[in-house]
């Protein structure tokens, strides 16, 4: 009988090197990596994030999508979603004839072309219980490349509902990795979770805790954020506390304290372990991007530029952690949104989800710190200082 069930790869990994260095490596990046992280072009100096760019987890995603492709070359290829919130590499994914799964009118992704003959990839973020189970009932070739670090949280918030306890999730209740976290609960009858995207949500929530605040309010502003049935009398006695890996560490960390707080202050420093648990589940990697962007900061910067896709939670995380420091940062999908011809930049503002066009935006800046998200490849961080170069009337000599 043919297994249909794969998370370890396919041992194809030489097989699909040369194509994977053809697709995301850049000469610019080895030359800065080289050199210290830095790069001089003509009056400019380009300074490199540390950590930037494809994680340990991206980088499993990306090369098991192409070890799938190579595996079944005669087969039909479905990718749930997107791999990578990153459009450039899931453009890739489609030019090797693998079809992106989107969603029915009722938000469900849609399975209705999927046979037991096709091969279908699940992404990165992993997929709720429910996709997983309706895709084990078609019968089709399953490759999970979920990364281990969602793993890590799928067990945390797993053992908060087995032991009683309302996963409070730090997080973003429409991004495909908290809704697969959150439904990881409901493997138990009695499983509830809350999401909380930011701390002011945290801090209704810890009122409600203390004993003020409006459950029908909460119901009203959570609604879209918690488990079925959700009652906040009741579930908000115990709770245990996660997050999205992709969030500001900062952040998660300071909503969980403000959680144990007022769960101090409600039941008594004594009974708070019946009460409160908490961990860390900033995945390792996300980390890594964002200490690595502080430590750009200490040294004067006149710009900052954080490439990656607007709907990649941990590059606008990026951004706003620039900003937050007070230096202008400029978040791009890619190199295409510098106009070399105009010197205008296309980016999308801290905090919204529009692109605006900036006119002279580089002026009369001369050290640029660059960044970009995990899930973007090193040949669009190397193009956009190859574009920024070309608005300053320079061109990067490598070699």
């Amino acid at each position: 009988m043919e297994n249909t069930y794969f998370r370890k790869g396919f041992g194809l990994k030489n097989e699909i090197a040369g194509r994977l260095t053809a697709d995301y490596h850049s000469s610019i990046v080895e030359a800065l990596r080289s050199n210290d992280y830095r790069l001089s072009v003509g009056g400019l100096t380009f300074r490199l994030a540390r950590e930037f760019g494809f994680c340990y987890g991206v980088d499993r995603a990306v090369e098991y999508a192409y070890e799938t492709r190579t595996k079944f070359p005669e087969r039909r290829l479905f990718l749930v979603g997107e791999i990578i919130h990153n459009p450039h590499v899931n453009q890739k994914l489609c030019d090797m004839g693998i079809t992106l799964l989107g969603h029915r009118e009722d938000g469900d992704f849609d399975f209705s072309t999927v046979t037991p003959d096709d091969v279908v990839i699940m992404p990165a973020f992993g997929v709720t219980m429910g996709d997983f189970e309706r895709l084990r009932s078609i019968g089709c070739v399953l490759v999970d490349t979920t990364c281990g670090s969602v793993l890590n949280v799928w067990k945390r918030v797993e053992s908060y509902a087995r032991d009683g306890f309302t996963a409070i999730i730090h997080g973003k209740h429409y991004h495909e990795e908290t809704k697969a976290t959150a439904s990881q609960v409901m493997k138990y009858p009695n499983g509830r979770y809350l999401v909380v995207f930011d701390m002011n949500e945290a801090r209704l929530i810890c009122d409600f805790i203390e004993g003020s605040g409006n459950a029908a309010e909460l119901e009203s502003t959570f609604r879209h954020a918690v488990s079925p049935g959700f009652d906040f009398q009741r579930d908000l006695a115990c709770v245990g506390l996660a997050n999205q890996t992709t969030m500001l560490s900062g952040e998660s960390l300071a909503i969980a304290e403000e959680v144990r707080k007022s769960m101090v202050r409600r039941y008594g420093a004594e009974a708070l372990p019946q009460h409160f648990r908490s961990f860390d589940t900033i995945c390792s990697a996300t980390q890594e991007r964002q200490d690595a962007v502080l430590s750009l900061l200490q040294e004067p910067l006149d710009v900052m530029v954080v490439v990656g896709g607007y709907n990649s939670s941990n590059t606008c995380h990026l951004a706003a952690l620039v900003h937050q420091h007070g230096v202008m940062a400029y978040h791009i999908e890619d190199a295409e949104a510098i106009d070399v011809a105009t010197g205008a930049i296309r980016h999308q503002p801290i905090g919204t989800k529009s692109e605006v066009v900036t006119p002279g935006w580089l002026g009369e800046s001369r050290v640029i710190g660059i960044t970009a998200g995990a899930s973007t490849p090193n040949n669009k961080v190397g193009e956009t200082i190859a574009r920024i170069s070309a608005v300053a009337g320079v061109e990067v000599q490598i070699g």
